[in-house]
């Protein structure tokens, strides 16, 4: 039997007065590659948030690596991309190599020095991106697909055995979307790495992933991919005449409201 990493029962979670997480439960298991979706407004983000301790749970339990989330304090076993994260302002003056060393906080010292190892694993985790070549090049001059690229080995640098994306894809040409979508496979299948990707883009999604949860009214619903069922079917069968699947040149399918 997998060990679960992440645990997630009966959560609950409102802002204000409008809850929107009405006891939702998630377990994710060592080596899944997990797509959470939804359409835009189903919370995706907000449970992502509750997993990372990002926002405070108002009720049922949020459990990392068999520790309450907000007793939890090893970090450096969870990588995390947030959404937009690539929408670098293109000013800013720092370098690929000095954006992914912020990546190793939480495995330094409490004198915050890096090294020899330290600098050894962010040249590793370049090579696995394929942006060795380009890591005095500042942030803001990469493209799109190439600053998530940074992202991905900053989370990667810390040595994490799970790893949380919000919408990695937004604002991503099609051509790279392919690219990175193979990086994230190599990281599952080749490396071991857990994988949790936040998405509504269900095109390339349901032909990855080993699991989808499906949001829906507060609460998640689980699909294993292993099923017979294929997971796009389900996805349809699931929201039904409440949702669209759009096809787009590019063949990616989005989830949106009816």
């Amino acid at each position: 039997m997998q060990r679960e990493l992440v645990t997630v029962k009966d959560a609950v979670f409102a802002y204000q007065t409008q809850r929107v997480l009405n006891g939702a439960n998630l377990s994710i298991c060592k080596g899944d590659y997990l797509g959470l979706i939804g359409p835009n407004g189903s919370s995706k983000s907000t449970l992502l948030k509750l997993m990372l301790g990002v926002l405070k749970l108002q009720g049922g339990s949020i459990t990392l690596f068999d520790a309450p989330v907000d007793q939890f304090c090893d970090w450096g076993k969870i990588g995390y991309v947030a959404q937009n994260a690539n929408q670098v302002n293109q000013a800013f003056p720092a370098t690929v190599e000095e954006i992914v060393k912020i990546g190793l906080y939480p495995n330094l010292g409490w004198l915050k020095r890096t090294t020899d190892a330290h600098r050894k694993r962010v040249a590793e985790v370049l090579d696995i991106v394929e942006m060795s070549h380009l890591k005095h090049r500042l942030i803001g001059n990469l493209s799109g697909g190439q600053r998530q690229k940074v992202f991905i080995a900053r989370a990667l640098v810390s040595s994490p055995e799970i790893i949380f994306l919000d919408e990695p894809t937004v604002g991503i040409d099609a051509a790279s979307q392919i690219k990175f979508y193979d990086l994230l496979d190599k990281l599952n299948a080749h490396m071991g790495v857990t994988i949790v990707m936040v998405s509504h883009d269900i095109g390339i999604v349901s032909e990855k992933v080993t699991k989808i949860a499906c949001m829906e009214n507060g609460r998640v619903y689980m699909h294993d991919a292993c099923c017979a069922l294929p997971v796009a079917t389900f996805i349809e069968q699931f929201y039904g005449d409440k949702m669209h699947l759009m096809k787009h040149h590019h063949h990616t399918v989005q989830l949106e409201r009816g």
